[in-house]
């Protein structure tokens, strides 16, 4: 199938490897909706072409991704299609997410600096994640008013305990790459500059295997722990529907905008 033009990710296939990387390092690869479009069209392509067996998923320096385009996403006319999309009748889940969690390839996270909010989400999506010495990780929709997406819920605590990610959730800190590596959040940290080449090694040791089998093993990985994503994920859309109605919601994104404290009112 061919893919349609893509303007804020770029898209690579070496020896059945495929790379993807967010590329808008101005913003350190804030996700606005043409960013969110290209990363569904490409993940979708991707599960089209039988000669991909491995994904390798990363940003252009200096972040993997700081999240939504707050000014873009939350302030402007992007709000009012993604408020319309969460009070739909059966609201479902972010469509680049399930474009991403429904793809049967391995997917290797390279995360390269921040990945906060839903670059966090992002990481959490892919099944192994390799991190730089530069890297930062933070669920941080509570400081918007908002909650999480699926992969904070339903696949962190399963990799780092019910306890701490209620506490990465409840607080929205900040975490480095070391920490990140203590509580089983990524499988290792490398020096930066050999990021890509540790991913890439990893992803062509594991794409020399037999393809069917290996999409196989990680239909059966998700079937043996997961519940149903889909009926999740309309929770969390028609939740998310409803926090964006609240006055916290809007001081959160108002005080990340004027850089200052949040004040929340708990309405």
């Amino acid at each position: 199938m061919r893919l349609p033009d893509l303007a804020h990710v770029t898209f690579a296939v070496d020896q059945h490897v495929a790379t993807v990387t967010l590329n808008r390092p101005e913003v350190r690869n804030a996700l606005n909706a043409r960013a969110y479009a290209d990363l569904e069209n490409v993940f979708h392509h991707i599960q089209g072409e039988p000669e991909i067996r491995v994904v390798v998923l990363t940003g252009a320096d200096p972040a993997f991704c700081s999240g939504e385009d707050v000014k873009q996403m939350m302030t402007g006319p992007e709000r009012e299609r993604s408020q319309s999309r969460l009070a739909a009748v059966r609201p479902r889940l972010t469509p680049a997410a399930q474009a991403v969690l429904e793809c049967d390839r391995p997917i290797i996270a390279a995360v390269n600096g921040a990945a906060v909010g839903w670059g966090m989400e992002l990481s959490l999506f892919a099944d192994i994640r390799i991190a730089s010495e530069r890297a930062q990780f933070g669920e941080i929709f509570i400081k918007r008013g908002l909650v999480t997406d699926v992969g904070g819920m339903m696949i962190l605590p399963r990799l780092v305990g019910p306890q701490k990610a209620a506490e990465l959730l409840f607080t929205g800190d900040i975490i480095d790459a070391g920490e990140a590596a203590r509580i089983g959040l990524v499988t290792k940290v490398v020096a930066h500059d050999t990021l890509l080449g540790e991913a890439s090694t990893l992803a062509r040791r594991i794409a020399a295997n037999a393809p069917l089998a290996l999409r196989y093993m990680k239909d059966g990985l998700r079937r043996a722990s997961a519940r149903d994503v889909a009926e999740f994920g309309g929770w969390v859309s028609t939740t998310l529907g409803r926090l964006f109605q609240t006055e916290d919601h809007r001081e959160g994104v108002a005080s990340f905008i004027e850089k200052r404290q949040p004040r929340f009112k708990g309405r």
